[in-house]
């Protein structure tokens, strides 16, 4: 089978009291994403390229964002629940390239530590993760300091156990 590309977004306004959570990686910032779970829109555009790549759906199929048992939750651990349904249905992650969006913090100093973070969470090597921060020049919501916003490009195939990837519609790996 042919490899197979998805991709995810995701935004968050940004709110005081919050933690700047990027990629698993806490960032030193006054604010941070507000969200259902911890509101890390790094990991969460990652989540939805991978099932986007492997036709499951998307993050709020599996991860409803009304669900309280998700109240606050890592998403570090929705993005280990994700890999593991993808490996269930037959498919090996590949490849994943990611970008977040913002002003402030500058993430630079951060970025290998996110990519690494990611790259834990995936079972990969940290070769197969990239990680890319920029800004908005200003405009918009991010450029004005309101949210923060991430782009992920995943690459998935079929593993390499004789199996063919499940078909199977998108179902949700949690019932409410």
């Amino acid at each position: 089978m042919k490899p197979r590309t998805g991709i995810g977004f995701d935004a968050h306004p940004l709110a005081e009291g919050r933690p700047m959570v990027v990629g698993g990686v806490d960032v030193p910032f006054d604010r941070g994403p507000l969200g259902h779970s911890d509101g890390d829109v790094l990991i969460h555009a990652v989540i939805d390229a991978l099932l986007g790549a492997a036709g499951l759906g998307d993050i709020g199929t599996h991860f409803p964002p009304g669900d309280e048992s998700l109240r606050g939750a890592a998403s570090t651990d929705l993005l280990r629940a994700a890999v593991r349904l993808l490996k269930g249905r037959g498919w090996q992650i590949t490849y994943v390239d990611a970008t977040v969006i913002l002003e402030r913090p500058v993430l630079k100093p951060f970025i290998g530590r996110i990519a690494q973070s990611i790259a834990n969470c995936l079972d990969l090597d940290r070769g197969l993760v990239n990680v890319k921060a920029t800004t908005t020049d200003g405009l918009g919501f991010t450029g004005r300091g309101e949210g923060v916003s991430a782009l992920a490009a995943a690459t998935v195939e079929a593993a390499e156990c004789g199996t063919r990837p499940e078909r199977a519609a998108a179902a949700p790996l949690r019932s409410s």
